[in-house]
Parts: C-alpha cells; sequence; structure tokens
C-alpha cells in the first residue's frame, strides 16, 4: 500500500500543474483584465466588459500597447506602465507562470489586486460560511440518507417505498436556490411567518450572549440556508445507499446467514451494513470537500452569506487574479488529496480491496 500511495502522490504534480497551465494559458485570451478595469474606473466608463469589441484580447495580462486598453486612450502612457509594473503584467507571460508556481509551492499565494489582504487571510475570512454549509449538510444528508436508503431496500417495492422514491425525485428535481426561495418566504418574514433571521451567521450582540445563547443563535441562522443547501444532496445518497443493499441482500452469503436462523437485524446490521456502505462511506471525503468548497453563490446571496461561493465569484469578474489562481491551485490540492484519502478509506473500511494487487 505503501508504494501505491507514493505513486499517487507524485501523480499529484504533473496533475496539479497541467491544471495551473490550462487555466493560466486561457486567461491570456480573456479579454477585461485588472488594468482595463482600472483604466475604465478611472475614465468614468463603469463596467469595462461594455467597452471591449474585440482586438486586444490578451491586453489585460499586459501583452499588448498602451492603446490597446479600454480607456487607456486618455491617460498617459507611463501611468499604465506605472499599472503594469505593479501588477507584474511587464514580465512575459512564462516568467509570470514559473514566479508564480515558485510561490506557491512554498504557499505563498500573493496578496489581492484590490482588497489589500492576502489571498490566505481572504479565504480564512470567508471559511465559517463554507465550513457551515459544507458540514452540517454533507452531515445532514448522511443521517437522512442512510437510515431512509435501508428502510428503503428492506422494503423494496412497498407503499412506503413508491411514495419515498417520489418524494426523493420532487426534491432532487426542485433547484436549491428556488426551494431557498420558498424558504425565505414562509419562514423569513418573506409573506407569511418571521421565524428565522435572514443574514448572517449569528446577529449583531452574538459577543454578548451566553455560550449556549451562542451556540442557539448560530443554528437560528443556519437552519434555511443549510436546508436550501441539503435538499438535492441526500437524493443520490439515499438511492446509492438502497441499491448498495439491495444488491448485498440477495448475495448468497445473506442467504446463508438467515438459513443459520440469525435475526433480520443482526443480518441486515451485521453482514450486510459493512459490505453495502463500503461505497457510501468511502466517498464521503469527496463529498464533504465538494460541497464545502463548492460554495453556492445563490444560495449565499440569497440569505446574504460572504463565502467562497461570493469570492470566486467576485474574483472571476473583477479578474482578481491571485485569488482566482491561488484558490484554483489551493482547491485542486486538496481536491488530489482527498482523492487518496477515499482510496484510503475502502482499504479501511474492506482490508480485501489490495490496490498493489490490482497493479
Amino acid at each position: 500500500m505503501g508504494a501505491y500511495i507514493l505513486r499517487r502522490l507524485l501523480l499529484v504534480i504533473p496533475t496539479l500543474l497541467g491544471i495551473m497551465i490550462i487555466n493560466f494559458t486561457l486567461t491570456q485570451f480573456v479579454p477585461g483584465g485588472p488594468i482595463e478595469q482600472i483604466l475604465a474606473n478611472l475614465e468614468g466608463q463603469g463596467d469595462v466588459f461594455e467597452g471591449i469589441s474585440g482586438g486586444g484580447g490578451d491586453a489585460d495580462l499586459g501583452q499588448g500597447s498602451d492603446s490597446d486598453y479600454v480607456g487607456g486612450r486618455g491617460l498617459p502612457p507611463e501611468f499604465i506602465a506605472e499599472l503594469e509594473r505593479e501588477f507584474g503584467f511587464d514580465k512575459p507571460p512564462l516568467e509570470r507562470f514559473l514566479n508564480m508556481m515558485w510561490n506557491y509551492m512554498r504557499f505563498d499565494f500573493g496578496e489581492s489586486y484590490f482588497r489589500s489582504i492576502s489571498v490566505l487571510d481572504l479565504v480564512l475570512e470567508k471559511m465559517p460560511v463554507s465550513i457551515t454549509l459544507g458540514l452540517w449538510s454533507t452531515l445532514i444528508a448522511y443521517m437522512i440518507s442512510i437510515p431512509l436508503g435501508i428502510k428503503k431496500a428492506v422494503k423494496d417495492g412497498t407503499p412506503f417505498d413508491t411514495w419515498t422514491s417520489g418524494a426523493i425525485i420532487v426534491g432532487y428535481a426542485i433547484p436549491g436556490f428556488l426551494f431557498a426561495i420558498l424558504l425565505i418566504v414562509l419562514f423569513a418574514g418573506g409573506s407569511y411567518f418571521r421565524l428565522f433571521p435572514l443574514r448572517g451567521l449569528t446577529s449583531a450582540n452574538f459577543e454578548e450572549l451566553s455560550l449556549i445563547g451562542k451556540v442557539l443563535d448560530y443554528f437560528w441562522h443556519i437552519t434555511l440556508p443549510v436546508l436550501a443547501s441539503t435538499i438535492s444532496a441526500f437524493a443520490t445518497l439515499t438511492l446509492l445507499t438502497k441499491n448498495s443493499f439491495l444488491d448485498e441482500i440477495k448475495k448468497q452469503y445473506v442467504i446463508t446467514a438467515r438459513a443459520k436462523g440469525l435475526s433480520e437485524r443482526k443480518v441486515l446490521y451485521g453482514h450486510v451494513f459493512r459490505n453495502a456502505m463500503l461505497i457510501v462511506i468511502s466517498g464521503f471525503p469527496a463529498l464533504f470537500i465538494g460541497v464545502f468548497f463548492g460554495g453556492s453563490l445563490i444560495i449565499e446571496t440569497l440569505f446574504s452569506l460572504d463565502g467562497l461561493g461570493r469570492l470566486g465569484f467576485e474574483a472571476a469578474v473583477a479578474r482578481d487574479y491571485p485569488v482566482v489562481f491561488g484558490t484554483l491551485f489551493a482547491f485542486s490540492l486538496i481536491g488530489l488529496v482527498v482523492g487518496i484519502l477515499t482510496d484510503l478509506t475502502y482499504v479501511l473500511i474492506d482490508p480485501r480491496i489490495d490496490f498493489e494487487a490490482r497493479n
């Protein structure tokens, strides 16, 4: 197993490098870079994208002449050149990429162009929202899906299985943002009840509350956004659990266990559960990281939460490249490591799995 893990870790390097090369190369052809944004604002043109006509697609990375910049015609060339030096766009793309990767290897993600704060500090600042939505959504999804999936497998073909399947399909079909709007209208003062707050993770007087008061205040604020984030997450997991149990229940060892006189509960949870849960539990790291870092922009916007979803969107729109590439590098690295952890989870759950023997 050690050799397999070492090979996987070594594969992380070229994979991560390929991701960064592709995305860095694509930005060379994207118009409306940070310098264009600044120049357009100085010229009073508002949104820089309104002035992009066609040519000069690489101007945002300092590759074109001064006149390539939208709004640059009425400003001194010395000023534009100074902006290029400040943002580092006076250097060739290859040199910029190599410098960026060298810094990232030392986990130096630089500073945001427009926020005067390091990328790492910016991500940590937004992290509480992502932790809240990711952690609780994942836990609730598992707490609902596993018992429900087992129940559906045991009662396969019964009315219970039929109507729960219908409810799951309806829940899966409803977009999260639409369900969020429904929750706001019903329970957040939209038209009916005002039971839950509509802004932030905590109240303004949070620091003045007791420990129990802080806990209750936190859960009071996160109830609606977590529900909105969870509505479609448990559907796939429930059906996966059900199908996994159905597949195991039909196997010979289950028939043998029943023939020996074991109770249905002992057969189900003593023999079937471990094998059936292999694919479900082993996917927990990937599911958690996916929900954790894939912050929902619309959910965060509707509930006035400033998390990683909004951070990523705003950075992409503003062409805040340190934030875009820094978070891309960090999250890609975490995703690749989680893939290795998923394989290790398989082995921990079922020692019969041997990735070394497979090779």
